[in-house]
């Protein structure tokens, strides 16, 4: 008789079928913690239905990787070992997802490979799989890593797809079958001509889910606060970073509101409560003649430039942030793209992903945010005379920030 199968509704692919092994690991504590830490961290004050986890997250990264591996005509033990480690890929990240990542020493990827190599859940793994093998695929190491963490996988297909979802945000909105069904395993993932639009979609929807969702300014001022707060826990050891990914959403929220740091305590009360910093200046990257210089400011000249502004305006050095956006990787340009038996890459295929590469830094920004009472103080504030920026492009015409350099 054959094995009846569990399934999971997921709310953005119907039912998840699950094999008895991997209820088992989900089972485990490490992959149930995932159920109490939020996919998108604190945008939920942003977004009211950014409630969902890594846990569904996680379920839905291994629905898409066993439909790739199917599609790639993998055997039934790579499928399942795909399988497995799609499940596994983050179930080493720590409270509130990337946001508490901003502050450890090590990526959740180092976590992870910890959790499945040295915890209780390797004497699980072991029964069935090599756990090396399973931390080569989530660092996107060997033939199958690509899959799991590589240029189009199925990691950024879920989230895309999820964070749209719940976010209500439109963009990200995904051909993800179209995508699957034209990718071929050769050396990485190489994707069929006939997939290129559904390719330009998704970079086009990850391109636009940027200012809207997750670099969204008051994302970036939430995500500051919270940094901030943890940073110090962990320095006077009220945390150990070491033990991270035992914790979840709210053991931190409880740690710091509760806290005898009296810092970490009216962050999360100002958190709590929505009494949050506000933007008192702001450059967007495309205003300089080179903005990737933007990232070799070190973060000894932030914070030093964080320090004699708040002596300059009598703030709390400890409440006022300087916050440059994500650098727009967009890795998904490099995919190679099969053209009459040629590889090229995906931005020279497409006018579109070419178009996307130029105007990436048409988002990001660099801010300086104080608290709501201070910001009357800072309507002649310059930053250039506390931080050494690259040289402005004069002879830009920017139509749609013209108004707003003026502003500045």
């Amino acid at each position: 008789m054959a094995e009846k199968k569990k399934f999971i509704r997921d709310s953005v692919y119907g039912d998840i079928s699950l094999n008895k092994f991997e209820e088992k690991i989900m089972d485990m504590p490490q992959f149930q913690r995932l159920r109490r830490i939020k996919q998108l961290g604190l945008i939920s004050l942003i977004y009211p239905g950014a409630t969902h986890t890594r846990f569904e997250h996680s379920v839905g990264t291994m629905n898409l990787g066993s439909m790739l591996a199917t599609e790639l005509d993998l055997s039934d033990d790579e499928i399942e070992l795909i399988r497995a480690s799609s499940l596994l890929h983050d179930i080493g990240h720590g409270p509130f997802s990337h946001v508490s990542e901003g502050v450890l020493s090590v990526p959740h990827e180092k976590l992870t490979e910890f959790v499945v190599t040295k915890t209780s859940m390797k004497d699980l793994l072991e029964e069935k799989f090599d756990v090396n093998e399973i931390v080569k695929i989530v660092n996107g190491k060997g033939h199958l890593g690509p899959i799991v963490s590589g240029e189009l996988d199925v990691d950024r297909m879920d989230y895309l797809l999820r964070d749209s979802y719940n976010t209500g945000v439109a963009y990200g909105v995904i051909d993800y079958e179209r995508i699957i069904s034209n990718l071929k395993l050769e050396d990485g993932l190489i994707l069929d001509m006939k997939g290129v639009q559904a390719a330009e979609g998704a970079l086009v929807s990850r391109y636009f889910m940027y200012p809207s969702v997750y670099q969204h300014h008051t994302t970036r001022i939430v995500n500051s606060m919270f940094r901030r707060a943890l940073k110090r826990v962990i320095d006077e050891d009220i945390i150990n970073e070491n033990d991270i990914y035992k914790y979840d959403d709210a053991d931190i929220i409880g740690i710091f509101r509760h806290c005898e740091d009296q810092y970490a305590k009216d962050i999360m009360n100002r958190l709590d409560t929505r009494q949050l910093l506000k933007r008192v200046k702001s450059i967007r990257l495309d205003n300089f003649k080179v903005p990737e210089k933007m990232y070799k400011i070190e973060q000894k000249d932030l914070r030093k430039a964080e320090d004699e502004i708040a002596q300059d305006y009598d703030i709390d050095k400890d409440y006022v942030f300087i916050n440059i956006a994500e650098y727009p990787r967009f890795d998904e340009m490099k995919t190679q793209v099969n053209v009459d038996g040629k590889l090229y890459p995906l931005n020279e295929i497409s006018n579109i992903i070419s178009a996307l590469s130029k105007a990436r830094f048409n988002i990001p920004d660099i801010s300086v945010y104080v608290p709501k009472e201070e910001t009357e103080k800072f309507s002649k504030f310059k930053l250039e005379s506390y931080l050494d920026l690259p040289e402005i492009d004069r002879e830009k015409f920017h139509g749609i920030h013209y108004d707003q350099i003026k502003l500045f």
